[in-house]
Order: C-alpha cells, then structure tokens, then sequence
C-alpha cells in the first residue's frame, strides 16, 4: 500500500499575517501549556501503568492482570490527545515511533497463535519471539538477549533489521502484553492472555514467564522515561516550546499542520477508513484491548481542545487561554462559529462509536464486511473529520498562513491504490 505524505513547508519569509486582536504569542505559549499539561497527564498515568505492572509480576494473579490493563486504558486517554501535536512539531514526530508506533507483528515479541504464520520476505523477525529466545543473530551479529532492558528495547530490538512493524517499545508493545492476540476476528471480545503467563514455576503457563515479565517492566519504564522526557520539551525553556515560539508564524503554521494532517490523512484515513476498505480486524489501532473506539474518540478530543484552547487535566483543572478560535472569531466570526460546529458534529459522530462498542458492538465488529451498522458508524466519523479539515483549511487562508499541506491516504486520495 502506497502512503501519501504531504509535508507542512513553511516559509517564514512568506508568511504575513493581518493584525489580530488576539496575540499570536499568547495562542502559542497556550498551545505550549497545553502540550505541557496533556504529557504531564501522560507521564502520570504511565507511572500508575509502571506500578501496575510491577505489582502484576511481583504477585500475578488475575487481579492484578486486571489492574494492570485498567491502568493502561487510562495511560491511553491523555496521550491520546497529544496526537494533535504531531505533525507540525518536528521534535515530536522524531520522537512519537517509540512511544505509539502501529501496527506491529507481535510474533517479535512472545508466542503467537500457529494462524499467524512465520517470517516473510518483508520481515525475518515477524515470529522471532525474543522472550522464548536469549540469542539471536541480527544483520551477521550475534545478539546476546539475555537480559531484556529498556536500553536492549530501544537500542537493538525496536525496528530491528529496518523494520517499521518490528515495534518493541511503547504502548502497543505493552498493550500485546497485558492482553494477548486479539483472536476473535469480527466476533466478539479483546486478546485473553491468562495472568498465569506471569506465573511462578509452579503456575508458569506458555513458558518463559520470568522473561515475560522482564520485558514487561523494561517497556514500561522505557515509556516512562521517554514521557519524561517529552514532558520536559514542553516546559518552560524546553525545546519543544522554544522551537514552536521562536518564530509566531510558524508556530501557527505548525497547530494547523498537526489539526489538519491528524484530522484528515491519519485518522479519517489510515486509522478509519482504511481498515474499512480492508474489512481488517488487524487495523484497529488498539487491536489487542479492543480499545480503539476510545482512540479515535480522544484524536478527536485532541483537535477540538487545540483550537478551542483549553484541556481537562486528569485531576479536573482547567488549562485554558487565548486560542485559534479567539483569532478566527476577530477575522471572521461566521468561519468560527462554522469551526466549532464541525469540531462538536465529529465528536457527536466519535461518540456514536464509542457509545455503541461500550454497549457491546465492538470496533471490530464494525469492521466486518457488510455490517452496514458498523459502515454507517465508522463512515460517520471519517465524513466528520473530513468535513472539519475543509474548514481548517479556510482558518488557514483567513490567517495569512501559506504553503500548508496536510497528510494524506491513498483511501482517501487513491482508494484504488489500496488494493494494488
């Protein structure tokens, strides 16, 4: 499959914005304070993931399997809503592949079912399984994996060989081992990994428990610092926000490129519609939880409360401030008001989802090749998030701004592309 990628070129030089009554500084150091609240909020949950997870393979038990995987859909809320910032913050998209890379082939990690086949051409290692294997060779090198650190994650294992689905880090990586393959197709329930592959010697299920739990805790810590750190980018004097800052044009360039490019090619496109077009179960964002309903809905959120300027923190505190929409108001008023109203139809349309898989109809029910429920609903809200970018690309004509382009998909540039 052939992915389009329209990259954000902004000139500096090109850009001359009228005069607002909102300052273009202020909306930025908002925007700023906002990406440092929504990673802080990331950092926190992943903490409680860490501790979670620590408690899981001290004592496992089902319960304590249970906490671990409630602790890591509520890590998934706030860092969901800094998707938005991808795209036109470069430090972000050179740091997001080790924290939330998609889709990725399990069989690196642990054991998988026999239905998912072995190495392929496009993947020697898509069934490497490291936890049953301390060596292994790599590009002519012996690898000594006895011992699975979070320095052994980033540094060897994660992409190995060049491969993007080799993922061996971040949420995902994590996801796989809390839960298990997701094996039900379009039927009904999530991956049903057993807490006993966690287990004693006595109560080992699946070998290798002890392994298993090394790489469990080293991912985990592995995405606390990396959350650490991208929490720092964004404080006062971090990199992040001194780079968004330094020039005002081009940080408004950069809010917009992140709404647009998450709004239309990733999630209308290669997030939604694409596994649509493919009737795939395996193109749910958090195919193993079955949580992806609650991954589109927050994207969604993300946008909305970057242009809105103002996010709930998880401990109910308001951060709020000037914003895109107090700019778009002062030039046009009738543009805002048409913003808003396509931000909130696309959440309503993300929320139909939502509700409806937290009734029973699952994300990847709704995948299933002629459930017109499912069509009905998925469509719903790409038709929302494609509707809103039209209107993201007028603020971006009524601020002055030029030489934006947002990401796209060839399911929704090139449908037939997808099936070459």
């Amino acid at each position: 499959m052939k992915r389009i990628i329209l990259l954000a070129t902004v000139a500096a030089a090109s850009l001359a914005l009228p005069a607002f009554a909102t300052e273009k500084t202020a909306v930025l150091a908002n925007y700023a304070n906002i990406a440092a609240a929504k990673y802080g909020d990331s950092l926190i949950t992943a903490q409680r993931l860490q501790a979670a997870v620590n408690a899981l393979v001290a004592a496992p038990s089902a319960e304590n399997l249970a906490t671990a995987r409630q602790a890591w859909l509520a890590a998934r809320i706030p860092y969901q809503q800094t998707e938005v910032y991808r795209f036109g913050n470069p430090i972000v998209d050179d740091w997001e592949g080790k924290v939330n890379a998609w889709p990725l082939d399990e069989g690196l990690i642990d054991y998988v079912d026999a239905s998912y086949g072995g190495p392929s051409d496009e993947n020697t290692f898509a069934a490497l399984n490291v936890v049953a294997n301390p060596t292994f060779t790599l590009s002519g090198t012996d690898i000594d994996a006895s011992k699975i650190t979070p320095k052994f994650l980033s540094e060897t294992l994660h992409e190995a060989d060049g491969v993007e689905a080799n993922v061996a880090t971040g949420y995902h990586a994590i996801e796989f081992l809390l839960w298990g393959q997701d094996l039900n197709g379009h039927g009904t329930g999530a991956g049903d990994r057993t807490w006993t592959d966690y287990g004693t010697a006595a109560d080992c299920t699946n070998n290798n428990c002890d392994r298993r739990g090394e790489y469990l805790i080293a991912a985990t810590d592995l995405l606390v610092s990396d959350l650490e750190w991208m929490t720092a980018q964004w404080a006062d004097g971090g990199a992040a926000r001194t780079e968004l800052t330094g020039d005002t044009d081009a940080g408004l360039a950069a809010i917009l490129t992140g709404m647009g490019s998450l709004s239309y090619g990733e999630q209308a496109g290669e997030r939604m519609r694409l596994g649509l077009m493919l009737n795939d179960p395996e193109e749910e964002h958090d195919c193993f939880s079955d949580n992806t309903h609650n991954s589109h809905y927050f994207d969604g959120l993300g946008i909305q409360n970057v242009y809105l300027g103002e996010y709930m923190r998880i401990d109910g505190t308001l951060v709020s401030g000037d914003s895109l929409s107090d700019m778009v108001a002062a030039a046009d008023a009738d543009l805002d008001a048409e913003m808003r109203a396509k931000l909130g139809t696309t959440m309503m349309a993300l929320g139909r989802i939502k509700n409806a898989a937290e009734a029973g109809f699952a994300y990847d029910q709704m995948l299933e090749r002629g459930n017109a429920g499912g069509e009905a609903l998925i469509m719903g809200g790409v038709n929302g998030l494609i509707d809103q970018t039209r209107s993201i690309e007028r603020v971006v004509t009524i601020l002055g701004l030029d030489g934006i382009a947002f990401e796209g998909s060839d399911s929704l540039d090139d449908p037939n592309a997808v099936f070459q």
